[in-house]
């Protein structure tokens, strides 16, 4: 049986479409946020339970994806992501059949454990098939349909949660119609069949055998850690500001977190063009800056034109956060732990997700959201100026791809 081309449409539009689901479980539900607190609101610790729902997977893919990324090293890529596509769908549709809040975030434990094996497998078949600027287009590809499905879902999610909060979980039954597509037009990838490589690259990427990059993994690993704690105050917290502060509807905030997600998808697409004109770190510390510029807006504004805007420039650094956290982990990890480098990467960025809520909360509860969002966006300027500042002392601490 032919084996199928990496280089197809058919192969590359499954990749994509695979590679969205852990930006499309929490676009499905975000919006129902404040109807399921309301639903749910004589259990004790409401409020902090359904956040919860929206990041509880991020726990999950915590534990999930080092595991993840050894069974895909060792024992192969593509049975992990059929399965963990078939789990995603079941589980993250429970909720629309379960009435217990306990039991919902039950079934949102078992989506992030889907995720995490769809997220490594799908990345790491990505570092597998593409090399240069192949992959880093690829990459910059990917986070565009992230932010496509994030948008549609949004906006999905918004208008079901209108008709009732517990229509948007039988969104996740879609995923079912990608396990023929994954059996078609998956192959299982092998970095050893130069096949797969372009004729120029087939030389550099099979004598990939340098060390492990330690330093240079705990900075990226620590950075994408601390990107995502400072992203998810959005998604998590948002919602509950645009009640509080316009009484906004539940399309209203959909659209706000969708218009993140559209400036996303531009931004993502040109990732490979930014990418062969800055650095790694010097894209980090832009990631930094509009994301610190991003959260004042939110935080100073007093109107929902504002607060758009605040969420576009938003939109415009979390574009550049997956591809650039990808491609530079893909491009310095030897190929033989590439599954188990990405599995680490997909970890620290769901902890960080799941951590989120439990730093700003008590935050939120002291100085409220406004304060929340303007003093996150200065400390995250700050952070970007010290990148900024201390490049040449960073690039020489993270040179040094000695073992530990």
């Amino acid at each position: 049986m032919k084996q199928p081309n990496p280089k197809s449409l058919s192969t590359k539009a499954t990749l994509l479409a695979a590679s969205t689901f852990n930006v499309v479980a929490p676009a499905i539900i975000v919006s129902a946020l404040p109807a399921i607190e309301k639903y749910f609101a004589e259990v004790p610790n409401a409020p902090l339970l359904a956040r919860f729902v929206l990041t509880l997977p991020s726990l999950f893919i915590v534990i999930g994806s080092p595991i993840a990324g050894i069974i895909v090293d060792r024992w192969g890529r593509k049975f992990l992501l059929i399965a963990s596509t078939a789990l995603f769908a079941l589980a993250g549709s429970s909720g629309f059949f379960l009435d217990s809040l306990p039991a919902i975030l039950c079934g949102r434990s078992l989506l992030g454990l889907a995720i995490a094996g769809t997220a490594v497998s799908s990345t790491t078949l990505i570092g597998d098939y593409y090399t240069g600027a192949t992959r880093a287009h690829f990459m910059g590809l990917q986070g565009g349909a992230m932010a496509l499905a994030g948008v549609l879902f949004l906006m999905i999610g918004g208008y079901l949660t209108d008709l009732n909060w517990r229509l948007p979980f039988l969104s996740h039954l879609l995923a079912l119609l990608l396990l023929p597509m994954m059996v078609m037009f998956i192959s299982e990838s092998c970095r050893s069949k130069s096949e797969f490589l372009e004729p120029n690259e087939q030389k550099t990427e099979l004598g990939n055998l340098a060390p492990t990059p330690v330093r240079l993994l705990a900075f990226v690993y620590g950075t994408a850690f601390l990107s995502q704690i400072a992203f998810f105050v959005i998604a998590v917290q948002l919602p509950f500001h645009l009640k509080q502060l316009l009484n906004s509807s539940a399309l209203e905030i959909a659209f706000s977190l969708a218009l993140l997600n559209i400036v996303r998808i531009f931004v993502s697409i040109a990732y490979g063009k930014i990418k062969q004109r800055l650095a790694f770190i010097s894209i980090l510390s832009l990631i930094f800056a509009l994301m610190g510029i991003g959260y004042g807006i939110i935080g100073f504004a007093g109107n929902y034109s504002l607060i758009l805007l605040g969420s576009a420039i938003t939109g415009m650094a979390v574009a550049l956060v997956l591809p650039n956290f990808n491609l530079w982990v893909s491009a310095e990890v030897p190929d033989a732990i590439r599954g188990r480098a990405l599995g680490w990467l997909t970890t620290l960025l769901s902890l960080g997700q799941f951590l989120s809520p439990i730093c700003s909360q008590p935050l939120s509860q002291q100085v409220g959201l406004a304060m929340t969002f303007s003093g996150i966006g200065g400390l995250l300027g700050l952070l970007a100026l010290t990148l900024v500042g201390m490049r040449q002392q960073v690039m020489a601490f993270i040179a040094d791809k000695n073992f530990s």
